[in-house]
């Protein structure tokens, strides 16, 4: 069975110099091309590859900054590509499956390729010494937003996807609920809501031991029984 892979880099050059290197491997089949963190967080989600090559420098959201956003059950094996040596050693601290440098060799990447086989026979799952988020990209139209943490009322998930609001307005985001969650400070308290803690005003208890939050700027955000145990102890009440 071939591995799926992503090439994520803002260079359209790189990008098809490497593929066209990744097409002489027959247990590699190259399955998308992104030219920024945004597209390549959709693509994750959608196709789930074994292996993404990710290229450091990037706008808006480097290599780095975008490993945090991927859901961590689906994050895949990563090789840095970059044209510079000097991320060499935060990449292999944060448990990179390789760094190679461009421009890519077929030799070199031979290399990458035997590492990924021996990964895959040991059964090791990809896992990253990632930080906490601090901004989360959000869709306008056509516009890439990044929205503050601290600057979340609430988030809510409804059947058209996950929503960030803040006091100003309504964002779309490409990441899950679960993601949010596991990579910011955010508090779960339904399976449909994760609260910014610092945000709350009033609890309003309700009788079946359930409870509603009422935000700073008057949002309501429902609390399940299940969440709210967790939330007294939280908040010490």
């Amino acid at each position: 069975m071939k591995l799926k892979a992503v090439i994520i880099d803002d260079e359209h050059y790189a990008r098809q110099e490497l593929k066209f290197l990744l097409d002489e491997f027959e247990e590699i089949e190259v399955i998308a091309e992104c030219s920024n963190a945004f597209e390549g967080i959709k693509i994750i989600n959608k196709f789930k590859p074994d292996i993404i090559f990710l290229d450091v420098q990037m706008p808006g959201i480097d290599g780095f900054d975008m490993l945090k956003l991927i859901d961590d059950e689906k994050i895949p094996y990563v090789v840095f590509v970059s044209a510079y040596d000097e991320y060499a050693i935060k990449a292999f601290e944060e448990d990179a499956l390789d760094y190679v440098l461009k421009p890519v060799e077929k030799e070199r990447l031979s290399k990458t390729i035997e590492k990924i086989r021996g990964a895959l026979i040991q059964g090791s799952k990809p896992h990253y010494n990632m930080g906490k988020l601090s901004k989360i990209p959000c869709s306008i139209k056509n516009v890439i937003k990044l929205v503050d943490v601290d600057e979340i009322q609430y988030v809510k998930s409804d059947i058209t996807g996950v929503h960030i609001v803040t006091e100003e307005r309504e964002y779309f985001t490409d990441l899950t609920l679960k993601t949010i969650e596991q990579k910011t400070d955010l508090f779960r308290c339904h399976k449909q809501y994760l609260i910014n803690l610092d945000k709350i005003d009033e609890i309003l208890l309700q009788e079946n031991g359930s409870a509603i939050i009422i935000t700073h700027n008057k949002f309501r955000v429902s609390v399940s029984r299940r969440y709210f145990k967790v939330l007294k102890e939280v908040l010490g009440i």
